[in-house]
């Protein structure tokens, strides 16, 4: 199984389950992240949403570009990436939290992932990044628009976009990505971040997240992940692009 997801006293996680992958992206696990997401609508029991990989490596490598590397035309790219964008969309829209908690690298679309969640947990030693500019493409799931609504400074998340490479945990907790950097076992990190969270009622949870929801309603912000979305597909059809990914896959085998 590419995922799976389980439920513990209102703690449900969601594992990405390729580490062989280094717990990349392709359609199956995008059909778990709906699965979930349609669980926590339908399970007044859920309190807090967890994302995170399985293994002690990756987070999550982003789209898995061996099943990918077949898209080619603009409308071809628009058809994945708007797919996994209204995903995503879906995740950080939800009414409960969302916690990103990062056991391993987080790089291109899994840093997008990271960056949908209310929260992120980061594993020392762990390193995110927005590493599409080097394959010659801007994130395209959202993540650059979720980015600069998380509370960084301009100029820290442009640079993070800009700068198209993996920042290594302390550096990611010093500009305000990393919420906590945590060094041993993730689940006991995990219940020391909630502790004082799950004392509150979750009907207050949820207020505290629909003004935020309201205000990104007011702002357009689906409309913003979906100019996002076309701005990436156009570049995906790009040559620079398709010998990016001909170069990395080249490397892989």
């Amino acid at each position: 199984m590419s995922y799976y997801f389980s439920e513990t006293d209102g703690v449900l996680t969601f594992t990405i389950n390729r580490p062989e992958k280094r717990n990349a992206i392709n359609d199956a696990v995008m059909e778990g992240f709906k699965e979930v997401i349609t669980y926590v609508h339908n399970h007044a029991s859920v309190r807090f949403l967890v994302v995170t990989g399985e293994g002690e490596k990756a987070f999550c490598s982003g789209g898995d570009l061996a099943e990918f590397h077949n898209l080619h035309t603009e409308e071809q790219a628009f058809g994945m990436l708007s797919k996994m964008a209204k995903i995503l969309y879906e995740l950080a829209t939800l009414p409960v939290p969302t916690i990103a908690l990062v056991n391993g690298t987080a790089v291109g679309g899994g840093c997008e992932i990271a960056t949908a969640c209310d929260f992120r947990l980061v594993k020392k030693g762990a390193k995110c990044g927005f590493i599409q500019g080097t394959l010659g493409i801007t994130s395209g799931w959202g993540g650059g628009t979720y980015l600069f609504e998380r509370g960084l400074r301009h100029d820290r998340a442009l640079k993070m976009l800009i700068d198209a490479k993996a920042y290594p945990a302390d550096l990611l907790y010093e500009i305000g990505f990393a919420m906590r950097i945590f060094e041993n076992d993730k689940e006991q990190a995990l219940a020391e971040f909630i502790e004082d969270m799950k004392k509150i009622h979750p009907n207050v949870h949820k207020a505290y997240k629909e003004m935020e929801l309201r205000k990104w309603r007011e702002r357009h912000l689906f409309d913003r992940v979906m100019d996002e979305v076309k701005t990436c597909a156009k570049l995906w059809e790009s040559e620079e692009h398709q010998q990016a990914v001909k170069q990395f896959l080249s490397k892989t085998k």
